[in-house]
């Protein structure tokens, strides 16, 4: 069996980062992503969907610290369904079904990112200047060819 998910879309607001008690970051957002309409449709116009993701440790601080709402995201990850008891009903269960990120690609240049922000709090850019190779996770490695840009 196989649950594999890739979306590629972009933010549609910018992502926030919480902590969990025992001190993880995770971070839940949304990718808006274009489909075409039905055949039976009227025009050609493309659709969007709007698919819930949650990312969690690392690409939850990388994600909340480089991206805003707007900013083209590849998704890599797996379909989670879970449910909490409704803190504001008791007695109803609410169920979530989402997208858990264990890739996230950043899929703009830094120019044409910053270019189409109208965020403030994205006064850093899209990378730091010269040691994105912190970025990344402990065991894998980014080089300049990696970069988009």
């Amino acid at each position: 069996m196989i649950n594999r998910v890739i979306l590629v879309g972009r933010l549609t607001k910018d992502p926030q980062l919480r902590k969990t008690q025992s001190g993880m970051s995770v971070s839940s957002f949304t990718v808006a992503v274009d489909r075409r309409k039905s055949r039976n449709a009227d025009s050609n116009q493309p659709d969007a969907d709007f698919i819930n993701c949650v990312a969690w440790n690392q690409t939850a601080d990388l994600l909340c610290q480089y991206m805003h709402k707007g900013s083209q995201v590849g998704v890599e990850g797996r379909i989670q369904t879970r449910n909490y008891d409704d803190p504001n009903n008791p007695g109803k269960k609410v169920y979530v079904t989402e997208v858990v990120c264990e890739n996230l690609t950043f899929l703009e240049s830094k120019s044409s990112s910053e270019a189409r922000s109208s965020s403030p709090s994205n006064n850093s850019g899209y990378y730091p200047d010269d040691n994105y190779e912190e970025l990344a996770a402990p065991g894998f490695s980014i080089s300049s060819d990696d970069l988009p840009f």
